[in-house]
C-alpha cells in the first residue's frame, strides 16, 4: 500500500448559513479614481450600469445577508442618502467616521458594537466580482471553521486578477493557511477584499486609525488566518481606466 501523503478534499456544504450581518467598507478617499471622485465617493462610481456599492449590496442580499454596517467619511452625506433610497429590504447601520478616517482596521473596531453576529462578513465596497458555479459568499461561509480560524480571506490567483498589477499578497499551504509575500518577491494569490472574520480578531486591537493587516499578521502568527480561492471572475476597479477594461471583459463573457 502506498504511504504517499494525500490531501483530503471534502465537498463544501453551500447550504451553510451566511452571516446575517456584513461590514461594508465605504469610507476611503478614492484618490486613485480621480477625477471621478471629485464630486462623488468611490463606492458610487458606476461600473456596468450601476454604482460599485450597489453591485456589492445585490450580492450580499442574494446570499442572505439581512443587515449591512457601512462606514462613511468622504462625501458621507451622499453615501447616506444613496443607502436610504436604495436599501428598502436591508437593515442599514451607519458607522460615522466624518471626524477621522480610521482606515480598515480602525473602521472595523469603531463599527464592532453594530455587528451583531460572529463570524461576520467584511467586504470592500469597491469590489467587483462575478460568481463561479456557486454563490461566492455562500461558498465562503461553507468553509468557515470556528475551531481553527480567526479570518478566512477570499483570494484569486494572480493570473485571474483582472486589472491587478501588483506582485500578489499571499502564499497558501495545502490546508489553506496563509503566509505573507516576502519583500521583493511575488506571491500567487491576491486578496479580493472579501473575508469572514471572528469577533475575537478585534480583541485588543490598536486604538485609532490602523490597517487590517495588523490583525491578519497576528492571526498568521497564530496559524489562524486562512484563505480560499474564488471560483469566478474578479476585477480590481481602482482607476478610471479599470472601469472600461472591466466592462469590456464582461462584455466578452
Amino acid at each position: 500500500m502506498s504511504t504517499a501523503r494525500r490531501t483530503l478534499r471534502i465537498r463544501p456544504d453551500i447550504s451553510a448559513a451566511v452571516p446575517r450581518t456584513a461590514m461594508v467598507m465605504a469610507a476611503g478617499l478614492g484618490k486613485r479614481m480621480r477625477p471621478l471622485t471629485a464630486t462623488r465617493p468611490k463606492p458610487l462610481v458606476e461600473v456596468a450600469g450601476k454604482p460599485l456599492l450597489d453591485h456589492v449590496l445585490d450580492r450580499l442580499r442574494a446570499a442572505g445577508v439581512e443587515k449591512v454596517v457601512v462606514n462613511v467619511h468622504y462625501l458621507a452625506d451622499s453615501l447616506e442618502a444613496h443607502l436610504k433610497a436604495r436599501c428598502k429590504d436591508l437593515e442599514v447601520a451607519i458607522s460615522d467616521e466624518r471626524e477621522q478616517l480610521l482606515e480598515t482596521g480602525g473602521g472595523l473596531v469603531r463599527a464592532r458594537s453594530m455587528i451583531d453576529c460572529d463570524p461576520f462578513l467584511a467586504v470592500n465596497s469597491d469590489n467587483f466580482w462575478v460568481d463561479g458555479p456557486s454563490d461566492t459568499l455562500k461558498l465562503l461561509a461553507s468553509q468557515w471553521d470556528a475551531e481553527r480560524m480567526d479570518a478566512l480571506l477570499l483570494l484569486v490567483p494572480q493570473a485571474r486578477a483582472g486589472n491587478h498589477g501588483g506582485s500578489g499578497d499571499f502564499h497558501m499551504d495545502v490546508n489553506g493557511r496563509l503566509r505573507r509575500r516576502a519583500p521583493g518577491r511575488v506571491a500567487p494569490f491576491v486578496y479580493t477584499g472579501i473575508q469572514l472574520m471572528a469577533q475575537r480578531l478585534l480583541d485588543d486591537a490598536p486604538e485609532g486609525p490602523f490597517s487590517t493587516n495588523i490583525l491578519w499578521d497576528r492571526a498568521i502568527e497564530q496559524g489562524r488566518c486562512f484563505g480560499t480561492v474564488h471560483q469566478g471572475l474578479w476585477f480590481d476597479v481602482g482607476t478610471p481606466a479599470a472601469i472600461s477594461a472591466t466592462e469590456e471583459a464582461l462584455a466578452r463573457g
